[in-house]
């Protein structure tokens, strides 16, 4: 009997965390199935057009309409998901939140279809690394050469779409007289929140690097170890 009651909680929580295991798998399932919309936004902005660096604030075409409306329920179901399981912080609540709100405004204007679509674009192009890297974690090959490459590229990539040529883009659309104010206070408000997420991973960078450079040093030390230990003998 009292194997029993000591068992009954152990099995408890055996299944609350295989419970959780399943529901982040899940999640991150789900959130492969964005990759469509993100071909959409690739295909307007490189070949359906118009280009968004030089004509923003145009009417709102019907597949930009479909490409919003896809990542808007996307949105929503991931913002209901972390509100839900509180596994994102305030950065990304507020990310999804504006993603959210600037979707619907585009849609109930008419127009800037566009730049919300290259936002987008920007925006998930670095989405397949960080399930990647999400896969790698749990699989328990994170800590690896393939880790490392899969980092590389998203902060490569983080930097060159989200600061760059997100940077390029804001220019345009404030110098454009084409796109209402509300649109460009949208466009100010996402760029200063792409610099905050930098500000993150220029963080995780460091510490990373550093670890990594601790290791190293590590390593050498106890090489230099052994070959006096082995000069020894």
């Amino acid at each position: 009997m009292p194997e029993l009651i000591t068992e009954i909680p152990r099995g408890l929580v055996s299944v609350m965390l295989k419970r959780e295991a399943r529901r982040k798998k899940t999640a991150s399932m789900l959130s492969l199935k964005n990759p469509p919309a993100f071909c959409i936004t690739a295909y307007i902005g490189y070949i359906d057009g118009p280009w968004p660096f030089t004509y923003p604030g145009t009417k709102n075409t019907p597949l930009q309409i479909t490409a919003m409306v896809v990542s808007l329920g996307y949105f929503i179901f991931d913002m209901a998901w972390c509100v839900y399981f509180r596994t994102e912080g305030l950065v990304m609540l507020a990310h999804h939140t504006m993603s959210i709100l600037g979707i619907l405004l585009t849609l109930w204007l008419g127009e800037s279809g566009i730049e919300s679509c290259a936002v987008l674009f920007g925006s998930e192009i670095t989405n397949p690394l960080l399930q990647t890297r999400w896969f790698l974690k749990h699989s328990g090959r994170y800590d690896s050469f393939l880790g490392d490459v899969v980092d590389v590229l998203f902060v490569l990539l983080f930097v060159f779409m989200r600061i760059f040529v997100g940077g390029t883009m804001l220019y345009c659309e404030l110098i454009s007289p084409r796109p209402k104010f509300i649109i460009k206070c949208g466009g100010v408000a996402m760029y200063a929140l792409s610099w905050v997420f930098m500000v993150d991973i220029g963080r995780f960078a460091y510490r990373k690097s550093l670890l990594k450079y601790q290791r190293w040093i590590n390593r050498h030390r106890m090489a230099e170890v052994n070959g006096q230990d082995v000069k020894r003998d």
